[in-house]
C-alpha cells in the first residue's frame, strides 16, 4: 500500500477476528513507532506490548471506551519517559507521532487498529501505571488495539477548504 493511500484510508477498527498477528508484523509496527520524528531526536518513548486477556479485562474496568480490547489480539501501550526529555513538554508530541506511525503501519499491513487515549486523563494514567507496575517517570500516553479487521470501513473525505488559510487567518 502506498503511503498516501494508507493515510487517506486508515480508519479506527473496533472489531477483530481471532486470527493471530504474526510476530514479524508486530516488529514492523513497532519499528514504525521507533521511526517517528521527535523533538531534537530525543525519542522519549517506551512501548509495552500487551496480549494478556486478563490485562485487557482490567483495562476495561477503568477505560470506558476500550471495549474493542475484548476482541483484540494485541495492544501497544505508548509511554513517554520524562527522564529522556531533552526539550520539556515535547514528549506528548513525540508520542503522538509514534502512535500515528504505528496506526499507519498496522493499516498498511492489513491489521486493524484503534487509538485509545490514556493521557491526559489522570485516572487512566494512575490505573495503567498501577496495572503494569510502571515507574512514576514514565507516563502512559496511548493504547493501540490491534487485530485483523472483522469490519470494513470505507474512506472518508475529511478535506475542508474552509479550514485552509493563506498567509493570514
Amino acid at each position: 500500500m502506498e503511503a498516501i493511500e494508507a493515510i487517506l484510508t486508515r480508519r479506527s477498527i473496533r472489531s477483530y477476528t481471532a486470527k493471530p498477528i504474526d510476530g514479524h508484523l508486530l516488529q514492523t509496527i513497532l519499528e514504525a513507532g521507533f521511526s517517528a520524528p521527535s523533538a531534537g531526536n530525543q525519542q522519549p518513548w517506551h512501548f509495552v506490548l500487551l496480549d494478556d486477556k486478563t490485562l485487557f479485562e482490567n483495562i476495561l474496568t477503568f477505560h470506558p471506551h476500550a471495549h474493542m480490547l475484548s476482541e483484540a489480539q494485541k495492544a501497544i501501550l505508548v509511554c513517554g519517559d520524562l527522564n529522556l526529555e531533552k526539550f520539556k513538554g515535547y514528549w506528548m508530541l513525540d508520542c503522538s507521532a509514534a502512535t500515528q506511525n504505528m496506526l499507519l503501519a498496522a493499516h498498511a499491513s492489513g491489521i486493524g487498529s484503534c487509538w485509545l487515549g490514556i493521557y491526559p486523563r489522570e485516572d487512566r494514567i494512575i490505573k495503567m501505571r498501577e496495572l503494569l507496575n510502571m515507574p512514576s517517570h514514565v507516563v502512559p500516553f496511548s493504547l493501540i488495539s490491534l487485530g485483523y479487521p472483522a469490519e470494513q470501513k470505507g474512506m472518508e473525505n475529511r478535506y475542508s477548504q474552509a479550514r485552509i488559510h493563506y498567509n493570514a487567518w
